[in-house]
């Protein structure tokens, strides 16, 4: 069975369910492992009408984790993650936490644009939805040009479960420019991309990246795939993993990665 590496707890502003309980779901569910990554997303923007705070006690969170660890020692393996809401000022700040802590794994992502979360409406006015779209991806440019001290890039094309048309009128061909340059400065750099399967959920039929971009990415020589359902409650742990062998081995991967002490390790799909 697959690990799921990447999944929140209570840790994370946008969460309430326990860790305990995302375990014990994993463990119901059979998977080989799983690993937490809660938000830290320092300068989040305030809405008096959204006041979610995406930061954590990243002392709290070490104890709790390697807690479980322990606790779990035999029945499943757990790892200690964490998800960057990257933004090209946080780069000293991102640098010091990941001094500070012994992180398995780090995704980083990208969920504020210009000081906007394309999770709400303000994102789009003003612009067409073509073009919020393409500054998302340019933002993701500019992300990985500032800092690079992450193992792979999350839901790289997040912005579209949320745009007024959500994926109706999105192709990889409409920003194959700039895609194509995300993908060859993770290559270059030896990141690796998510596969996160919360779009299923989403209703877009296709993970985050599309096939299209997963096709793209192997045919640019890239190989390090995780896999992801971005799970903030039990039930969703690990959601629609078993569309994925057949999707990933379509777009050219017979193994996926489970990182572990920033480690990639290989595991084939099957």
């Amino acid at each position: 069975m697959f690990w799921d590496t990447h999944m929140h707890c209570n840790f994370s502003g946008d969460c309430d369910s326990t860790p305990q309980s995302m375990i014990e779901a994993a463990i119901t569910k059979g998977l080989s492992g799983i690993c937490f990554t809660d938000h830290m997303d320092y300068d989040y923007p305030t809405d008096p009408h959204h006041p979610t705070v995406f930061e954590f006690d990243p002392d709290e969170y070490d104890n709790v984790i390697h807690t479980l660890q322990r606790q779990y020692d035999g029945l499943l393996p757990i790892l200690y993650g964490i998800e960057l809401g990257l933004q090209p000022h946080l780069a000293k700040r991102h640098k010091k936490l990941l001094q500070d802590y012994s992180f398995d794994f780090v995704i980083g992502s990208s969920h504020v644009v210009d000081g906007k979360d394309p999770y709400y409406a303000s994102y789009y006015e003003g612009r067409s939805e073509h073009e919020a779209y393409e500054q998302y991806f340019l933002s993701i440019l500019e992300n990985i040009r500032t800092f690079q001290d992450f193992d792979v890039y999350g839901h790289l094309d997040y912005v579209v479960r949320y745009g007024p048309n959500k994926n109706t009128y999105y192709s990889y061909q409409k920003y194959a420019d700039i895609i194509d340059e995300i993908l060859k400065q993770l290559i270059d750099l030896g990141k690796g991309m998510e596969v996160n399967t919360a779009a299923f959920k989403y209703g877009l039929g296709h993970p985050h990246p599309c096939e299209d971009i997963l096709k793209r990415y192997r045919e640019l020589g890239g190989e390090i795939l995780t896999l992801g359902a971005d799970a903030h409650r039990p039930e969703h742990i690990a959601y629609d993993f078993d569309r994925l062998p057949h999707l990933l081995k379509e777009c050219g991967f017979s193994y996926y990665t489970v990182f572990k002490h920033r480690k990639a390790e290989f595991f084939a799909l099957s």
